[in-house]
């Protein structure tokens, strides 16, 4: 695996592979704190972000590496008007490895097709996010002991959220993994993943617009934000925005070994005073973020 596009371009065997990789990365931090000395990572983000922009740069740096890039299109020549491509061909002379965060959809795929050196995409849209994915495989994995006969609800932006496509696409190549697709009608998941990934692999699913009414059956629920930044109207936003906010009260129902997982940024859709619940894993997965893009790195890198 020369590059990280779409999660679907890993095995389960790969996968699998990462997960020991991160969990021994937290079980023994020393062991890798050299492991990629003199190696530089390029983080070329062409869209805002906080979490995964600096859980790579942690990442590369408790490994003992350096970073360089920019955070916004407008630092960079893309604000000049240079092409994918070329920004990718430039810095591949700078940088060891890249992760690329892009707001068009199959960018990083075009920039994985001229780069010398393993792109990483950061995200693509509403496309693709694979290590966010990886993040929530490596918390449910620690939380659950594993992926099989796992009921998993996936709440709010079903229709543009890249988190909820990739996680869909992933844990559908597990046993008896059900879905329950929580959303109004105008945030469903998107056709095609209805009929190329659940409907063609005959798995499980139900959608509903019921979030208490789904709660007590399970054992993952994975909430996400109505994404401002994705709608072309701002009164379809406002109207939607509040759809799911989950409150302790909605909770009451819930099984005691439920994991509540989110991509984050929130903005209100999980209440603060979710956040002392045991069953809180958020800021869990956030740490795991950082482990998880470690031990893709130490891959991708080809470190032993």
């Amino acid at each position: 695996m020369k590059h990280l596009i779409d999660i679907m371009e890993m095995t389960v065997e790969e996968i699998s592979q990462l997960i020991e990789t991160a969990n021994d990365i937290i079980a023994n931090p020393e062991k890798y704190a050299q492991k990629c000395r003199g190696k530089k990572l390029a983080t070329l983000f062409f869209e805002p972000s906080t979490r995964t922009r600096l859980s790579f740069e942690a990442a590369m740096y408790e490994l003992g590496g350096n970073v360089l890039g920019f955070s916004e299109a407008q630092s960079s020549s893309a604000a000049k008007g240079e092409s994918v491509s070329d920004t990718i061909r430039t810095v591949g002379a700078y940088a060891d490895i890249i992760a690329m965060r892009h707001p068009k959809e199959g960018a990083p795929m075009v920039a994985s097709k001229k780069s010398i050196v393993p792109i990483i995409n950061a995200g693509d849209g509403g496309h693709n996010h694979p290590t966010q994915t990886l993040t929530d495989l490596l918390t449910i994995s620690r939380e659950k002991g594993g992926f099989d006969d796992l009921t998993i609800g996936l709440c709010g932006d079903l229709k543009f959220g890249r988190t909820v496509h990739s996680l869909i696409g992933a844990m559908s190549r597990y046993e008896k993994v059900k879905f329950v697709l929580i959303s109004p009608d105008e945030l469903k998941i998107p056709e095609y993943l209805k009929h190329e990934v659940l409907e063609k692999k005959h798995l499980k699913y139900v959608e509903t617009a019921d979030l208490e009414a789904a709660m007590p059956q399970l054992d993952i629920l994975y909430m996400t934000r109505v994404q401002k930044e994705r709608f072309f109207n701002e009164q379809d936003y406002m109207r939607l925005k509040d759809s799911y906010i989950l409150t302790p009260d909605k909770l009451r129902n819930a099984k005691q070994d439920l994991r509540i997982l989110h991509p984050l940024p929130r903005v209100n859709e999980i209440s603060i005073a979710v956040d002392d619940d045991p069953r809180a894993t958020y800021f869990e997965q956030v740490r795991n973020g950082k482990f998880i893009r470690m031990a893709l790195i130490l891959k991708l890198l080809e470190v032993k």
